[in-house]
């Protein structure tokens, strides 16, 4: 009977194909599609955004003694005057989801400035680089400047409640609010984004962006019905998305009659197709 040490389990070869457990090691994964990767883009930028206020509020403040004055100088008069028709509401009731939307779209409309200076200062390019699509940049941007709308369209509604204006606090139908000023921030800041990537250059953003504000405002029915309006503007008004959200405000807030099926369509075709339209222009910005 032969009797000795087990035998020596046989050495393992050094350049073996690797297995499941070391594969990780040896190939970098696989970056996550757009569609999983786009709710982390957004919310990063949101709390960007939201930290940007947090440290710094005097934009907040400025930017909402805009709207304390239409409300206190433009609503007040015209509520005693009665020169516009409302329905049989105040005017400065009537008036007061036309500045909510008016104050975020301004805000929204020079977002493109902030990507050209993201660009002049090479962050834009570094983000280019990385795996996010450009459709989630985009969008996380474009939901960010909706964040900050958001925070001014608070601030106004407050003011507005401070003067008496009768708005309602019914929180579906607030939450309703919050989401038709969000989806019109979205458009607004691929507009300008959009535009961005056309000009290139801050100075001449900022002749666009004023060139275009007045005409988007007052072609809509924030200060005024469509039926009081001349003819080609009513068709102007048709095709302005700024219209939809203020029938949409003013439906939701005041509880006139709207029409929140077509608002909050328009208003999410417009989001979609503004982000499409800077995304495509997004790599020319970064050239």
């Amino acid at each position: 009977m032969k009797s000795g040490a087990p035998a020596a389990p046989h050495a393992a070869s050094a350049d073996r194909t690797p297995g499941e457990d070391t594969a990780l090691l040896l190939s970098p994964p696989v970056p996550r599609a757009g569609w999983r990767v786009l709710p982390a883009r957004v919310l990063a930028l949101c709390t960007v955004e939201l930290q940007k206020l947090r440290h710094d509020r005097t934009e907040l403040y400025t930017r909402a003694v805009q709207p304390a004055l239409w409300l206190l100088i433009f609503g007040q008069t015209f509520t005693r005057i009665r020169a516009i028709p409302t329905g049989g509401i105040p005017y400065i009731d009537y008036m007061a989801p036309g500045i909510i939307a008016q104050s975020a779209m301004f805000i929204a409309i020079f977002y493109g400035i902030q990507i050209i200076w993201e660009r002049d200062a090479g962050i834009l390019s570094k983000l280019l680089v990385t795996p996010t699509p450009r459709s989630a940049l985009i969008t996380g941007k474009a939901f960010a400047a909706g964040v900050k709308s958001l925070v001014q369209a608070i601030v106004v509604i407050v003011i507005a409640a401070l003067l008496g204006v009768a708005l309602t606090w019914n929180p579906l139908k607030l939450l309703g609010v919050a989401l038709a000023v969000v989806l019109a921030s979205v458009f607004f800041s691929c507009l300008s984004m959009t535009i961005a990537g056309i000009v290139l250059n801050r100075d001449r953003l900022m002749g666009f962006g004023q060139a275009i504000t007045m005409p988007l405002f007052f072609g809509s029915n924030a200060l005024y019905p469509v039926s009081v309006m001349p003819g080609w503007l009513q068709a102007v008004s048709k095709v302005n998305p700024l219209s939809y959200q203020v029938d949409a405000l003013r439906g939701l807030l005041l509880g006139t009659p709207s029409h929140p099926a077509a608002d909050f369509g328009v208003l999410t075709i417009a989001a979609a197709l503004g982000i499409t339209a800077a995304s495509a222009l997004l790599g020319r910005l970064a050239r």
